[in-house]
């Protein structure tokens, strides 16, 4: 063999050898996958052949390829073609009754409610569990779906049969969809106005704005020390979250955000953009607190800015991309998870206040060791007001930890 021949040879095979290298780990990834594949097609198999019925396949391939994307988390979703298309057409601007929900045992569940929006006036509260809107079950729809069917035109109604604390038989609620407006950011003045307390119904960029102007307003009105009611806080946008935190900190890490393709990002907070970073904080928590404010709340605790008192928050926090595939069908995937800054994942671990405080009895949702009966006959029901709470216990923890610390 000519010598150049020969060369040729020995540069092909390394370049051979390096390819197979560079590959074999994926391939070793993919491997397990393609195992699976293979158990899919053998159980789609006997499902058309053996099952009691004619079998839908494309029903049991939508629902296969749904509970797929959400053993991953809640907010990963499979979309099938009606409902990407549904999907894609929405525009916003629709009526709401006022939920933020996601999903926790394969149903919708109730984060939290807007206040005097129509949900709120039905008595819904965080941990309820929706069965069912509009009769069909939430277990078999994702939760992109859940949301936009909560919508609608004003003045239409929905239905949902909810599963309430303690209670094992569904309620049906009917709901009259309108208009939802977050209220303002209210304050209220303890200890002499030596306290100034301040609670949001969302973290986006107008209320965050108003938390703004009351912090730097605090030295007029004689204020020495916060307290930050994120209670059922879950709406709003981690930016403008990023941008609270930053306000009550001079330094250190306010959260980071990584994927498996999505670079990590450090937010760290800037000392020029800092409000109020001296003055003692405490910051109220609960099952409601989602997304931005557990980014917030957790910021602050481990930077040992705030005390947290309350409940362990809901647990949410992470990025999505939608993927579209030749079917017309889509894939909304979770690509990116947001870390507190001692690196527990929000969307996984929710945020644990230093001073747990539960709430009260008639707030409490379900019962973990009481069993529910999902699936049975709903119970019609009016719409009931929130029961009254006597005492705050939360909020009266949250004022002894205040008082106690030097102004």
């Amino acid at each position: 063999m000519p010598k150049s021949a020969k060369i040729l040879l020995l540069a092909v095979s390394v370049v051979l050898v390096l390819s197979v290298l560079l590959t074999v780990s994926h391939v070793n990834a993919a491997e397990g996958a393609y195992r699976q594949i293979n158990v899919y097609s053998e159980v789609l198999q006997h499902i058309q052949t053996e099952y009691v019925d004619v079998p839908n396949i494309q029903q049991v391939t939508d629902g296969a390829l749904r509970g797929l994307l959400e053993s991953l988390d809640a907010d990963s979703s499979y979309l099938a073609p009606a409902d990407y298309k549904l999907f894609k057409d929405e525009r916003g601007g629709k009526a709401q009754v006022g939920l933020n929900v996601s999903k926790r045992y394969g149903y919708a569940t109730v984060v939290a409610t807007v206040p005097n929006s129509p949900a709120d006036k039905a008595g819904l509260n965080d941990g309820d569990i929706i069965e069912a809107i509009n009769d069909r079950d939430t277990r078999d729809i994702s939760l992109t779906v859940i949301r936009l069917m909560l919508e609608g035109a004003p003045g239409s109604e929905v239905s949902v049969s909810v599963v309430r604390p303690r209670q094992s038989i569904p309620q049906k609620i009917t709901m009259t969809r309108a208009a939802v407006t977050e209220p303002m950011v209210a304050d209220t003045q303890y200890e002499g106005a030596s306290i100034l307390y301040l609670k949001p119904a969302i973290l986006d960029h107008d209320h965050v704005q108003q938390i703004e102007n009351k912090l730097k307003a605090m030295p007029k009105a004689g204020n020495k020390k916060l307290l930050l009611d994120l209670r059922d806080v879950a709406g709003g946008d981690m930016a403008d979250a990023t941008r609270l935190a930053n306000m009550l900190l001079k330094s250190g890490t306010i959260a980071t955000l990584e994927g498996q393709t999505v670079q990590k990002q450090v937010f760290t907070a800037d000392p020029a953009k800092a409000i109020n970073a001296t003055a003692p904080v405490v910051v109220l928590v609960n099952r409601g607190t989602s997304g931005p404010a557990e980014l917030v709340a957790a910021s602050l605790q481990d930077n040992k800015r705030a005390d947290l008192v309350g409940e362990k928050t809901f647990g949410e926090g992470s990025e999505q991309k939608t993927f579209e595939l030749p079917s017309g069908a889509a894939l909304i995937l979770s690509v990116a998870k947001y870390e507190s800054p001692a690196g527990k994942k929000l969307e996984d671990e929710g945020v644990t206040p230093g001073t747990v405080v539960g709430a009260s009895e008639d707030q409490e949702g379900p019962d973990e060791d009481e069993p529910t009966v999902l699936g049975a006959v709903p119970q019609p029901t009016a719409p009931t007001a929130k029961p009254a709470v006597q005492v705050d216990e939360q909020l009266k923890k949250a004022l002894e930890l205040l008082k106690s610390k030097p102004a």
